[in-house]
């Protein structure tokens, strides 16, 4: 199921670039280092990656620049993400 989310920059030098995954979006569980590998669309652009469980930010997805076409910080994307259970 699709959503909307706003961009976030994470702090600091070269900071990632983050969609923040709503806790009914989210996986159910953690897996290694708080990672969960999962497939995921934003804006209609499909790739393999994992989504980031922090303990304060909560679940999320880093959106590389070539996802993100110019989008950054601010900016609302349409998310989907799907655990990947092939790669659990």
């Amino acid at each position: 199921m699709p959503f909307d989310a706003t961009l976030v920059r994470w702090p600091g030098a070269g900071g990632w670039v983050f969609a923040p995954v709503p806790a009914e979006h989210a996986p159910e569980t953690a897996g290694s280092f708080g990672r969960v590998p999962v497939t995921a669309t934003v804006d209609g652009r499909t790739w393999s990656t994992s989504v980031w469980r922090d303990r304060s930010a909560g679940w999320l997805l880093p959106v590389p620049a070539r996802i993100r076409h110019g989008k950054d910080d601010g900016d609302v994307v349409t998310v989907e993400v799907e655990v990947d259970p092939a790669r659990l």
